[in-house]
């Protein structure tokens, strides 16, 4: 597999991963480019007993909370977006607002909700983070479910 097209395939998914693990524009981008770093030294020693992508976010996820665990805390600030803003200028305050919310998330269901955003099939996603298709399938419910009503409750205020 080609470096160039897996960057190109993959460095906005992978930096919003990061993005909803820390919350912080410069950290999730240095996330975005050791986890590049980690898959261009590692790629020829990838064996293909797993999908590309699968392969990909759990090298993302284990730098994600390497760096949760070294920092001990997470950051919690104002989400600069790299979005178009005439296609998302008025989605952008509801997408600060998710990205804030999942960043209060505990870790697993940070990494869960991110990739499920992402359109990773759940069975992957199951494979990324060791749990069952079945247990990330309630998580996901779970995790929308607290989503759901942490916008409720900013509504009401």
């Amino acid at each position: 597999m080609d470096f160039e097209k897996i960057y190109q395939s993959y460095w906005q998914k992978i930096y919003r991963l990061c993005m909803g693990y820390v919350n912080d524009h410069a950290v999730a981008q240095d996330l975005a480019q050791e986890t590049f770093i980690t898959i261009w030294q590692q790629l020829p020693k990838f064996r293909n007993e797993s999908n590309i992508g699968t392969w990909i976010f759990r090298i993302a996820s284990n730098n994600c909370l390497r760096q949760i665990k070294n920092e001990k805390r997470i950051i919690n600030v104002e989400l600069p977006l790299n979005l178009k803003a005439e296609e998302h200028e008025s989605k952008e305050p509801q997408i600060k607002l998710l990205y804030k919310f999942i960043s209060e998330l505990p870790q697993t269901d940070r990494i869960i909700i991110s990739l499920e955003l992402e359109d990773i099939k759940q069975a992957e996603i199951a494979s990324i983070v060791g749990l069952s298709e079945s247990n990330v399938r309630v998580k996901v419910h779970r995790i929308k479910e607290k989503l759901m009503k942490k916008f409720k409750e900013h509504e009401l205020r």
